[in-house]
């Protein structure tokens, strides 16, 4: 795990449920002098105390051990804001339609930001009966490759997975399609409205 819960969220996270350290100390069963330890950084809970605290809290662990809550403003799961995470260690690709604390081989993933594609990244979008089909110009070496291409709706994400040394290219049914979405792994996110292209 490249972080660990730090005094000041578990301060902060106390102090936002209106405990006291002795309150809090009950309800973990340690003493308040522990808890005072740990936010005053002289101390580090024990790892067998994180869901326990957590618990405390109303948080996951990935959000304790972030140090950030999420809170979701997408509540009605619009999917056309639909965000995209890429593991850069075995490059799992994840996505979410809201706020969310995503974590991959200890690591935790930000959100891709997309940019208009470049030169180096050009795409083509072509209609064929009642499916789009999505051909992107770019080598797949082992070392430089698209690794998905999705298409996004309000209605749902279709992806398709791609891989290095294979062919640069999918179809998606075009129902409702406001967005295709690809990744390059050195280059980032590349996002597009195919009905402008």
């Amino acid at each position: 795990m490249n972080q660990y819960v730090t005094g000041s969220v578990i301060k902060k996270l106390r102090e936002s449920k209106k405990l006291t350290q002795l309150e809090l100390a009950h309800k973990l069963c340690v003493s308040d002098k522990t808890v005072s330890k740990w936010e005053t950084g002289k101390g580090y809970p024990d790892i067998s105390l994180l869901e326990p605290i957590a618990q405390v809290f109303g948080v996951s662990v990935t959000e304790l051990l972030s140090g950030n809550s999420i809170s979701n403003t997408n509540v009605s799961a619009n999917m056309l804001k639909t965000k995209f995470y890429v593991c850069p260690m075995c490059g799992n690709v994840i996505h979410s339609t809201g706020e969310a604390v995503i974590s991959c081989h200890g690591i935790t993933l930000e959100p891709e930001d997309s940019e208009d594609p470049d030169d180096n990244h050009e795409i083509e979008v072509s209609v064929i009966e009642d499916e789009y089909y999505v051909e992107i110009n770019h080598d797949m070496t082992k070392t430089h490759y698209i690794s998905f291409i999705a298409a996004v709706s309000s209605e749902g994400v279709q992806i398709t997975k791609l891989y290095p040394e294979g062919g640069c290219y999918a179809r998606f049914r075009m129902r409702g399609v406001n967005k295709i979405c690809y990744y390059c792994n050195r280059d980032g996110l590349f996002c597009l409205n195919p009905r402008r292209h």
